[in-house]
């Protein structure tokens, strides 16, 4: 048997749509946390806080509001779980990952023969999928023309879709639902803690689930933050779902949130980490300290200036989200973006391509909220770029963003 030597990771910058690079005093919080009993009273302590902190991000008065184990996966899971078998569902894809979520929703909704007849890929007779083109966001008019035709029990929609870099109107879908009777459920993985946004001000939606990798920065394996309204954990008491792990009234447990109520202390469900509750408990800390608008305005500003550098560069910008550049290269390097983010990657720069057609470039800056950080990723790009045969004056490009910055 072969022992390998020890593992060394270097640093590399995380310049995609997530996870990105985790705030320092996120780790520091991690690495000095004692080994302790996962019903420590600190542990169940810093659960608690963090269950209270997590509603200020998110906005909200509803109770069950905690974290979920693990990614964002983890989080969309636990309130895809809402869907049984058999249920009615319009779900909304433009991009790679709500065409996993719609994916997810076929699976929870298919009937047993419906799952039988394509196992991994199932397509119950009550699911709608409304495609949307790559490039273009999911419009009111349209949640309210699919919900008025279907007359569904659930709609599903991403807010931000990173594969194509699109946010979608959250509004129109929360109006769409109240007119029809719908219960929304909401992809936030990209948007919470980077958006400033109360889901309060959208009582439609009846469910929400982020990650912890990207407003939050806690670490890609953390917790995965959900909310749900009493109508939604209401209507889950009365029917039941098919999972434990990822049940949101027996996750909820752990977090002290019993019967609908808060509980003094936290009660014994399943094993957590101290290690991730002290690491999630500083990530929140941090982005409350910061503010969720003022974040919200530094990605505006400094996501304005990094489309402009790319723009210099001869590239196309599709894209309408703030942490992310989704992109076009000039044509005379296209087709060349998976060799370019291959070059990036062996060099420590964590760039990424579209996972979907067309393959297009994807840039983020996520917790990459200064100066110096966009500096950085603009002129290791612009270097990329020209190593490749890209033809613009580096300099230039450099001083209209240094020009930028100085406003």
């Amino acid at each position: 048997m072969t022992i390998y030597p020890a593992l060394e990771i270097p640093n590399t910058l995380a310049a995609g749509p997530g996870p990105g690079n985790t705030d320092p005093r996120v780790l520091e919080r991690l690495c000095k946390t004692g080994v302790a009993d996962h019903m420590q009273a600190d542990v169940l302590r810093g659960m608690i806080e963090a269950k209270e902190m997590l509603r200020a991000v998110f906005g909200t008065q509803n109770i069950y509001t905690y974290g979920v184990g693990g990614t964002g996966f983890s989080g969309l899971d636990c309130v895809l779980s809402l869907i049984l078998p058999g249920d009615k569902v319009v779900a909304f894809m433009n991009g790679t990952f709500s065409g996993i979520d719609s994916l997810t929703i076929r699976m929870k909704a298919a009937t047993l023969a419906e799952l039988a007849a394509d196992p991994l890929n199932p397509k119950p007779a009550g699911v709608t999928i409304v495609e949307v083109p790559h490039g273009q966001s999911v419009t009111g008019k349209l949640v309210d023309e699919a919900l008025a035709l279907h007359k569904p029990m659930w709609a599903f929609m991403a807010h931000w879709e990173t594969g194509s870099g699109r946010i979608n109107d959250l509004q129109g879908f929360n109006d769409a639902c109240a007119k029809y009777g719908v219960m929304g459920i909401v992809d936030a993985v990209s948007s919470l803690g980077i958006a400033d946004y109360r889901i309060d001000d959208y009582p439609a939606v009846v469910a929400w689930a982020s990650c912890p990798q990207k407003g939050i920065m806690s670490l890609p394996l953390t917790y995965a933050p959900v909310s749900f309204k009493d109508e939604a954990i209401q209507l889950l008491a009365g029917r039941g779902c098919y999972t434990y792990v990822h049940h949101p009234i027996l996750e909820a447990r752990h977090w002290g949130i019993v019967g609908g109520k808060d509980v003094a202390t936290g009660t014994y469900h399943r094993t957590h980490s101290g290690y991730a509750v002290a690491a999630f408990h500083e990530a929140l800390r941090l982005l409350l300290t910061h503010t969720v608008k003022q974040k919200a305005l530094d990605y505006a500003y400094h996501e304005k200036a990094f489309r402009q550098a790319v723009t210099a560069m001869g590239c196309e910008v599709t894209s309408n989200m703030t942490s992310l550049i989704v992109f076009n290269l000039p044509a005379k390097l296209a087709g060349s973006e998976k060799d370019l983010v291959a070059k990036c990657r062996a060099e420590g720069f964590g760039i990424w391509t579209t996972l979907s057609e067309p393959v297009q470039m994807r840039i983020g800056i996520l917790n990459q909220l200064t100066v110096d950080a966009i500096t950085e990723i603009v002129s290791r790009f612009a270097d990329a770029m020209i190593n490749k045969g890209a033809e613009f004056n580096k300099d230039q490009v450099m001083e209209g963003l240094k020009a930028y910055y100085a406003g």
